[in-house]
């Protein structure tokens, strides 16, 4: 007997979505399983972090349906909205990081905002989400004093912040050095791994890509829909539309980014 396949933690369908009257893209339908690292992959300008704006609960598609496991997103109150969002933990290109805050008080800011713990659990828990990311000494230390790769395990821990279900990275990759881009990449892999998390990344660097994604989405900048769906590493090899080979084999000598 087939052993069935877990429900999907999300599922879109037929998404268009875009800024005024202007669409990005369109016909936007695929599933993330659960426990899986899922990539939005595309050039420059095809709608990747727009996309990530629309599943996190920034921008609101024009048309087609966001389930959260079986819960029409987008068809929620604002305040329904804002309660399932808070299984969402969201780390940004930039890290977003509150300058004047350490690091320990940054990843601490959700559990002060959204939780009823008192101060020492705070600081307990928010030393135990810096530990998981490999910084359990640089709590006191601010955001101008940290690595590149520091302050993006920093945002990482302050989404972990509240044990979200889903953990969406803008970028991760960007502007690291190969070695920090691979210690991240290991903390990613190392979170689905260790704590059962969904993750979904938007990103255009192929080591990254390559080496922890399971399923993703191809976005198409000059037609606006998505043209290929599947594991980095099968697009890489069977994919023969030649937008999605440039990408992967890196034939374009334009930046993606």
């Amino acid at each position: 007997m087939t052993e069935a396949k877990p429900a999907p933690v999300l599922t879109a369908k037929g998404l268009a979505f875009g800024y005024g009257a202007h669409t990005v893209q369109h016909d936007v339908t695929f599933t993330v399983a659960p426990k899986s690292i899922f990539a939005i992959m595309g050039g420059s300008g095809c709608g990747k972090s727009t996309l990530m704006k629309v599943m996190v609960g920034l921008l609101r598609p024009s048309e087609g349906a966001l389930l959260v496991g079986e819960e029409d997103y987008w068809a929620a109150t604002q305040d329904r909205r804002a309660e399932v969002g808070r299984g969402f933990g969201v780390v940004f290109q930039s890290g977003a990081l509150w300058s004047s805050m350490s690091a320990e008080d940054n990843v601490a800011l959700p559990l002060r905002m959204f939780t009823d713990l008192d101060e020492a659990s705070i600081l307990a828990l928010a030393r135990l989400k810096l530990s998981l990311v490999g910084l359990d000494a640089a709590g006191s230390v601010m955001p101008a004093d940290l690595s590149g790769g520091m302050r993006k395990r920093v945002g990482i821990a302050r989404a972990l912040a509240l044990d979200p279900a889903i953990l969406f990275l803008d970028e991760p990759s960007a502007g690291l050095d190969p070695i920090s881009a691979r210690r991240l990449d290991d903390l990613i892999v190392a979170l689905r791994d260790g704590f059962g998390v969904t993750v979904v990344l938007v990103s255009h660097e192929l080591p990254s890509l390559m080496a922890i994604c399971d399923d993703g989405i191809f976005l198409d900048a000059d037609s606006g829909v998505p043209i290929a769906f599947g594991a980095p590493k099968d697009l890489r090899e069977t994919c023969e539309h030649p937008t999605v080979r440039a990408f992967m084999h890196r034939e374009r000598l334009e930046p993606l980014e």
